[in-house]
């Protein structure tokens, strides 16, 4: 196998201005063949945009599947449809790389994970800053003690969700504040510490009078406990001014990733360590096409992908048990699970950024 041959479901805002110009960046391995949709007129616009001569809708997409035409999928549909996707795609054979959150529930991503097992196909989740120099500089000052004992993780990630109609201020489609925006500061926890929480504490309003929140939450603040004596704690927001940062704080120094999450805007590293201070600078660059040819290399070289199927499955645990503490009040006690593979700077791929393309019904409410 040269090249991996792509089929990208779900035509929605993320897909249109990263997933779709990315297969350029990640032509030696990988090719877009494909486009499948619940939309026809994407995909007759879309289509003819990339030259993609086969376009399916959602309810062809088996035939599609089993015409033999695609090697792997990019799942980009609301979060409710991954697991349908992804299972239909294992039992034809067909490698699946999903955008996260992985599913909603974990029975669903287990249901994914014993897909992918029985038909011996790759699942990887699209966690695409395990391959971000930015994040990967900060995990390697973690990792190599550089800021002493890790202590405190602080961050923040809002935006203003504006259209009502924008399928994350949906609850039916797995909307919220927590799955869209909050699974990067879970994450970036997780493979800062190079640890799993045991322990979740979480605090959720709303402004009742803003009727974008009817659903969802508008914000949610979040305390983690790991162990060693460490926390981490978030506030997100769909109703707030944009940031997105995060902060890591040791017995030596700390650190602070500016604009830590975003996909087309700088990042910048500050690091204090002893009084001294130190600098970085990460420009804006394609952050999807690293994780389409990695995960090409993958499937032509038969590897387990990092982040996998199980990276996404840890996340999805954590994040029921941060909405059962919304709920109760309560602190809600994690099982602990020793994961054995992180993110290292092993798999930093920088690639050159693409031109900002218009969008197409961008926040069509059946898609993301």
């Amino acid at each position: 196998m040269k090249k991996v041959r792509y089929a990208v479901v779900g035509l929605g805002h993320i897909a249109q201005v990263a997933i779709l110009p990315s297969f350029k960046n990640a032509q030696s391995n990988s090719e877009l063949v494909a486009l499948v949709s619940g939309d026809t007129e994407k995909l007759d616009v879309l289509g003819e945009k990339y030259n993609i001569k086969h376009r399916y809708l959602y309810d062809d997409y088996e035939e599609m599947l089993s015409r033999g035409l695609v090697d792997a999928v990019y799942i980009a549909t609301p979060n409710t449809l991954h697991q349908e996707f992804a299972e239909l795609a294992a039992w034809y054979g067909v490698h699946v790389l999903t955008e996260k959150p992985m599913a909603v529930h974990e029975r669903e991503c287990m249901g994914m994970l014993r897909a992918a097992r029985k038909n011996n196909i790759k699942l990887m989740v699209a966690y695409r800053l395990h391959f971000d120099g930015g994040n990967l500089e900060a995990v390697e000052i973690a990792k190599n003690k550089e800021l002493g004992d890790l202590k405190i993780f602080n961050s923040t990630f809002s935006m203003q969700v504006a259209d009502r109609k924008n399928i994350r201020l949906r609850g039916d489609m797995g909307g919220g504040p927590l799955y869209d925006v909050g699974i990067y500061c879970i994450n970036a926890a997780r493979y800062l510490f190079q640890d799993e929480p045991v322990e979740a504490f979480a605090m959720s309003d709303s402004d009742p009078y803003d009727a974008r929140f009817r659903e969802v939450d508008e914000m949610m603040s979040v305390t983690l406990r790991f162990p060693n004596a460490r926390l981490a704690t978030f506030t997100i927001s769909f109703g707030a001014a944009r940031t997105s940062s995060y902060e890591l704080i040791g017995t030596l120094g700390h650190l602070r990733l500016e604009n830590a999450y975003e996909y087309a805007q700088d990042m910048t590293l500050t690091t204090v360590i002893d009084g001294e201070s130190e600098i970085q600078n990460f420009p804006k660059h394609d952050q999807f096409a690293p994780e389409i040819e990695y995960f090409s290399r993958c499937i032509i070289d038969d590897v387990e992908p990092e982040p996998s199927a199980e990276e996404g499955l840890l996340d999805i645990k954590i994040i029921k048990a941060i909405l059962e503490s919304a709920r109760s009040g309560r602190p809600v006690k994690l099982d602990y699970f020793k994961k054995m593979t992180r993110p290292s700077a092993r798999q930093k791929i920088t690639k050159a950024p693409y031109p900002k393309p218009n969008t197409f019904h961008a926040n069509s409410p059946s898609e993301e």
